[in-house]
């Protein structure tokens, strides 16, 4: 259907990487053109009605039917969506409470819940894994932990606690794991944790895998109680470190168990850890993962070295360092790297470091050169750009970097590749940064260089209002002439797709546009340029006018009938005026009549439209496009229009023109002619009001 819309576009095919040399990029279009799975589905329709389908509690909380009951797998994935969707609050947490559910994976990213509200609807289950990442202040880190030490059956079964960038109260000072005995890995990136919290931690009997980055810690050594049991350590930006370079190594060459380390850290902090690190060959004996990405002073030769000799290494993080580019990082089979040298390791620090903005902006840097000539195309690369953007929405390096990669990898004919869901969230992604960054006017060009890709414009679903609001505001900044034609052409598509109604809510908008259409064909025309953008000028103007009197009116209030005169006198080229023409024939009196052969046949899913165009009798010419409008429906399908005409009203205003004395003559002779043409049809719908 859409090719048969558009036939001079190519058929939108989705042509799927070799999968031979783009795994992952096959893999993407799989999953992105499949449909959704019956379960998400329902659980979305649930969701959706989940106000209609329960029934409420005395304090307002919500409750599940009595006979309903949800297998572990499915309550787990329920519970998910709803946090995902931002549903997940008090009153909707409520469902979880009782046996009709049973946890396991409990995930409450972001929710905003209280404590009660928590401690009601999930420590009653058998909760193996809780992520409470960044979620609101009403639930705080002391309060959470209180909750499932609440549980004898979690205090000792709980094994993964995610807390990042969870809240801790200014009078709280240690927090206490100590109960949850069964806890394997724990992570408080981004949270207010200190040396005595860690001390505390380090004492847990099973723990395996801790991240302390971005904390307040200021010494290490407490690791040491835990060092034959640790495998995991990330300790990314530990800026409030006390301890000398020496004393760290020290703790860390104890650590003989760990399998993962991360010592990355920000650039701009400059710190030589690493390069220490990579030094000591009586260390980290059996490591199979080092991230040391940000670190200064860092050579190919010597991480070469230290990967040398220690074979079983899978994974190194070099981004943001001068290390990465020699041969050896290539021909090393089964080593994975983070770094900014080649898109094999853009793409893998983009995957890495999605939650962590400082690398995500370097690898968007990284990638935004590379594709900057970009011919081929890549989703999966285009996906982990959107994840990017998603985490990251209030950071404008990431969002700016982010729209120009994009760009890159959408430009021209790339798009065609792309499964239009993945280009749909990357569209919708693109204007909730613009939203949050108003006045960032890079970003609002990268935008719109996004939306003139006819594939994104036409085939992909984005909120087409919001977009014509940006674009028409956009369209009155008096940009360059470029950007200024690219909003011309995009107005002109996206008044296509809106409703009347909804061109009817752009209010400002719309008066802005078109006076500033307006202004473009009378400079147009003085300047005699019968250039492009008049075209798609012209062709916008038409598009906004069409069953919006509002439209209309603003385009006679900026004296667009006396501008449109003077482009029919201005240029002989048919294309311009049948686009001028297509407004206002200055050729009404000259249409056929009822008995003309004309085959084109527009569809009207009202009149109501005209009628303020047939009461207007200070512009002939606007009362006669009407009159001609309703006069060639109804006799082209008269037992459908007439019908119409005397239900909604119009044979009065017909009545009125044709007996108006200051009414123009032609529009008296076409109403009479409406009003004898098809009087048998009126009478059979409305015989009383006819003379």
């Amino acid at each position: 259907m859409v090719h048969f819309l558009h036939p001079g576009l190519s058929p939108r095919t989705i042509v799927p990487p070799d999968a031979q040399k783009d795994a992952l990029g096959c893999c993407v279009v799989q999953e992105e053109a499949s449909p959704y799975s019956l379960v998400n589905i329902c659980l979305n329709v649930l969701i959706a009605n989940l106000e209609k389908l329960c029934s409420e509690r005395s304090d307002g909380t919500l409750c599940l039917p009595e006979h309903w009951s949800f297998p572990q797998e499915v309550a787990d994935r329920f519970l998910g969506v709803m946090t995902w969707q931002g549903k997940l609050t008090d009153r909707t947490a409520s469902i979880f409470q009782g046996n009709q559910m049973k946890l396991k994976l409990v995930n409450i990213q972001k929710a905003k819940i209280s404590a009660a509200a928590f401690t009601k609807a999930f420590c009653h289950h058998k909760v193996i894994e809780l992520d409470a990442t960044a979620v609101h202040t009403d639930l705080p880190i002391p309060d959470i932990v209180h909750a499932l030490c609440s549980s004898s059956w979690i205090q000792q079964n709980l094994r993964c606690l995610l807390l990042d960038s969870a809240s801790i109260p200014r009078d709280s000072r240690l927090l206490f794991f100590g109960q949850l005995t069964g806890l394997r890995i724990l992570s408080v990136f981004n949270v207010c944790f200190h040396s005595e919290d860690l001390a505390n931690v380090s004492q847990l009997p099973k723990l395996e895998s801790l991240d302390i980055s971005n904390t307040l810690v200021t010494n290490i050594s407490a690791l040491l109680t835990c060092k034959d049991r640790l495998k995991s350590l990330t300790m990314h930006y530990l800026k409030c470190l006390t301890m000398t370079k020496p004393q760290i190594l020290a703790v860390i060459r104890e650590l003989k168990c760990l399998l993962h380390l991360d010592i990355s850290d920000h650039r701009q902090l400059k710190s030589d850890l690493a390069f220490h690190l990579l030094q000591q060959k009586d260390i980290l004996p059996h490591v199979v993962s080092l991230d040391i990405s940000g670190g200064s002073c860092i050579t190919d030769g010597a991480v070469e070295l230290f990967v040398r000799q220690r074979p079983a290494m899978q994974f190194v993080g070099l981004l943001a360092t001068d290390a990465g580019y020699s041969d050896f990082f290539t021909a090393k089979q089964g080593l994975r790297v983070a770094g900014g040298a080649n898109m094999s390791q853009i793409s893998e620090a983009l995957s890495r470091y999605r939650n962590r903005s400082c690398f995500m902006k370097e690898a968007l840097y990284r990638l935004f050169t590379e594709t900057f000539s970009m011919q081929v195309t890549m989703p999966a690369i285009l996906k982990l750009v959107a994840v990017g953007m998603r985490n990251h929405p209030l950071d404008l390096p990431v969002q700016f970097t982010a729209s120009a990669c994009a760009l890159n990898l959408t430009r021209q004919g790339l798009a065609r590749g792309m499964p239009v869901r993945l280009l749909s969230e990357v569209t919708c992604l693109l204007f909730k940064a613009l939203k949050n960054f108003p006045h960032y006017q890079q970003l609002q060009k990268n935008c719109l260089l996004s939306l003139t890709n006819s594939r994104i414009l036409v085939d992909v679903p984005f909120d087409r209002f919001d977009a014509a609001k940006f674009v028409m505001r956009w369209l009155c900044k008096h940009e360059n002439p470029k950007m200024q034609t690219m909003a011309v052409s995009i107005t002109s598509i996206l008044a296509l797709q809106l409703s009347p109604e909804q061109t009817a809510q752009l209010k400002e908008e719309l008066l802005m546009a078109v006076k500033e259409l307006l202004a473009i064909v009378k400079q147009k025309t003085t300047e005699n340029l019968d250039d492009v953008t008049l075209l798609f000028t012209l062709k916008a103007l038409w598009n906004l006018t069409d069953e919006s009197p509002a439209a209309c009116s603003h385009f006679i209030e900026n004296q667009g009938l006396a501008i449109f005169i003077q482009v029919l006198e201005t240029f002989s080229e048919s294309a311009i005026q049948s686009k001028v023409l297509g407004l206002w024939y200055a050729t009404i009196q000259n249409w056929p009549s009822s008995s003309c052969k004309m085959t084109a046949l527009v569809t009207y899913r009202s009149f109501k439209a005209f009628f303020p165009l047939l009461g207007n009798f200070s512009q002939p010419a606007v009362q006669l496009w009407a009159l001609w409008a309703v006069y060639h429906v109804c006799s082209k399908n008269p037992s459908k229009y007439c019908r119409m005409l005397v239900e909604e009203g119009g044979l009065q205003l017909l009545r009125d023109i044709e007996e108006h004395s200051e009414a123009d003559p032609q529009a008296q002779q076409i109403a009479a002619s409406i009003l004898d043409d098809f009087r048998m049809h009126f009478m059979n719908y409305q015989r009383p009001t006819l003379r």
